[in-house]
């Protein structure tokens, strides 16, 4: 095998150049702190030969001597930093080979064909990608938790403690690195299309075994765990201070052998491609379509489906399963996906696993920490829901939280319940349906003292007697519709300082929760370093409006369960769904955004008139 594995196409060899410039670079660095003690030598050397002698040779002497110990103490001590630096560990779920014992043999067997060494074990991620890390230096101790680059494949992404499923964890071989696969794979892909897509990523493992690109490859990875280090948050200033010129002169070597490095694994992807094009490669184009499909039901579940549990202190048990159930639904629904479901009928790669649950059950929780920030263990307030019990356990209970915090809102804003008394005292016209006085638009009542304001609000009654005499018909739906609706609704100031309220009513309940488990323990500093959870947060904050939208369609929900015998379900691809006679009714966001952005209730009162919802009709929270 030429080269430890490496093909002899220009990838290859660009990448041995690129490899080589890196070491240039470590290379010139030593060379230049070890200049002034060369120069120190020489001075000290005439004088001993009794050469170079006088005071000016003398005071070059001297400095020059100085002048070495200096650069080679702060070059030690470089040095000690880049040593102990501990480059990032993807967080993983270490699976050991007694726990699959089917993949690793598909994975040695593909190896074989490429004629390259295999991995050394197989690790899986919650994420739709696959890649080579190198973890020999774990074993010489702890890495540290987040480096620089972030989510960098080459030199790890942030790190975790990998949770094993009930097996070990597989130890590292002195040269081979370690697959990491993405889980949504195993349970979306087929046995033949999961080979596929991993024959490029194991014909990696050829450079791995290259020496100069191994040597350069570590040399890289030990500027870049010493930048995180240093620069790590939280140290304390003696600490930055001591390490502020080891942390500059690692950034500045960094900097100069980064554009090699990063050259250099683009022609180790180059010269892997360049391998496995011989295995599978018809097969491959096909599987390539599974892993933009896997990602995007991927992306989807997270978004809609976890995300909302993960919020409750709940977090599906079964994620991989449901993107099955997710992309299954996606070609059902999209003709681009149709004849995708054919392939269920074949052997699916997570049958290469011994116990698919448990691993499914690892990685679900995993996605959590690192998308959301939970604690590392189940808990009271941190526990796992299986996909039957997500539409009661999940959305109903955020509907009724919603739906409750809205009314605490309106409540403190001072908005009254919205009654219907029969004849308010003090008012100037017929109360009609909607119990107002004299109307001025859609949604709007003129009170007693000549006032304009939504119905519902204290204006809209003309005295404070009239309305201390109407009962309290408990939180219901029509309050929230009659305060929205008009022109200075829902489009207006009053829809802007109930988003408002939301907001803040929202940012004082995460300020006051309790830490997690895992924050109390300190738990999150001994994984994550002082960085914040979570790590990758699958949506930016929410705008008020569009929590407000949120909170609205909850209220809209419950009502409508409580009122018209609808039933909370599970959307695949959207999350949270009503159910009205076993159907989901996607028309709601829109009359419902009418509501909010608009002032305009009709097109939602129509809607819950044909469902017989009673918006009237109190509704239980939470």
């Amino acid at each position: 095998m030429s080269d430890s594995g490496m093909g002899e196409g220009m990838g290859a060899r660009g990448a041995r150049v690129r490899a080589l410039a890196v070491l240039r670079v470590r290379s010139r660095a030593l060379a230049l702190a070890l200049l002034p003690t060369a120069a120190a030598v020489v001075l000290l050397v005439g004088a001993g030969t009794g050469h170079l002698r006088g005071p000016g040779w003398d005071a070059a002497r001297w400095g020059v001597t100085v002048l070495a110990v200096v650069v080679l103490l702060l070059t030690a001590a470089v040095a000690a930093v880049i040593a102990r630096a501990r480059p990032a560990l993807s967080p993983t779920v270490p699976v050991a080979e007694k726990a699959a014992p089917d993949l690793y043999r598909l994975v040695r067997d593909l190896a074989e064909r490429l004629d390259v060494p295999a991995p050394s074990a197989i690790a899986l991620t919650p994420d739709c990608d696959s890649w080579l890390e190198d973890r020999t230096h774990a074993a010489h101790g702890k890495p540290h938790a987040l480096s620089g680059r972030g989510r960098d494949r080459r030199w790890g992404r942030a790190g975790s403690r990998g949770r094993s499923v009930g097996v070990e964890p597989g130890r590292s071989g002195a040269a081979a690195p370690v697959l990491v696969i993405g889980s949504p794979f195993l349970w979306w892909m087929r046995v033949a299309e999961l080979r596929a897509v991993l024959a490029p990523v194991v014909a990696g493992t050829g450079a791995a075994a290259h020496p100069d690109i191994a040597a350069a490859r570590r040399f890289v990875r030990g500027l870049d765990a010493a930048v995180a280090v240093t620069a790590r948050p939280g140290a304390g200033p003696i600490r930055r201070v001591a390490l502020a010129l080891p942390e500059r002169l690692a950034r500045v070597l960094l900097h100069a052998c980064g554009e090699h490095a990063a050259l250099m694994e683009r022609g180790v992807a180059t010269a892997a491609s360049e391998r496995a094009q011989a295995v599978d490669y018809g097969l491959r184009i096909v599987a390539q379509e599974q892993v933009g499909l896997a990602y995007a039901g991927w992306d989807r579940l997270l978004t809609r489906v976890a995300l909302p549990a993960w919020r409750m202190g709940r977090w599906p048990s079964r994620l991989d399963a449901g993107v099955v159930s997710a992309l299954t639904e996606l070609s059902r629904r999209d003709r681009l996906a149709e004849g995708f479901t054919s392939r269920l009928g074949e052997r699916p790669a997570c049958d290469l696993l011994e116990e698919p649950g448990a691993v499914d059950e690892a990685a679900s929780l995993l996605a959590a920490r690192l998308f959301h920030g939970g604690p590392a263990d189940a808990g009271p307030d941190w526990s796992p829901v299986d996909w039957q019990q997500y539409p009661e356990e999940v959305v109903d209970r955020k509907w009724r939280t919603e739906a409750a915090r809205l009314h605490r809102v309106l409540d403190g804003l001072g908005v009254r319940p919205s009654a219907r008394p029969t004849r308010p005292t003090g008012s100037t016209g017929s109360t009609g349906s909607t119990g107002s006085t004299a109307s001025t638009g859609p949604g709007e009542a003129t009170g007693a003292d000549g006032s304009v304001g939504p119905v519902g609000s204290f204006a809209s009654f003309g005295s404070a007697e009239a309305l201390e005499s109407v009962p309290d018909p408990g939180p219901n739906l029509a309050r929230v519709m009659d305060h929205l609706a008009g022109p200075r609704g829902g489009g207006g100031e009053v829809g802007a300082a109930l988003a408002a309220g939301i907001s803040a009513e929202l940012a004082r309940e995460e300020a006051s929760a309790p830490p997690t488990p895992a924050e109390a323990a300190g738990d999150s500093l001994a994984l994550w370093g002082t960085d914040p959870l979570p790590l990758f947060p699958l949506q930016p904050p929410r705008t008020g409006r569009e929590l407000l939208a949120d909170h609205v369609t909850a209220m809209v929900c419950c009502s409508a369960v409580d009122t018209a015998g609808a039933a909370p379900g599970l959307d695949w691809l959207d999350g949270p769904a009503l159910l009205i006679d076993g159907e989901r009714r996607a028309e709601l966001p829109g009359r419902v955004l009418s509501l909010v952005e608009d002032g305009d209730p009709e097109p939602l009162r129509s809607w819950l008139a044909a469902l017989g919802v009673r918006a009237d009709k109190p509704v239980r929270l939470v």
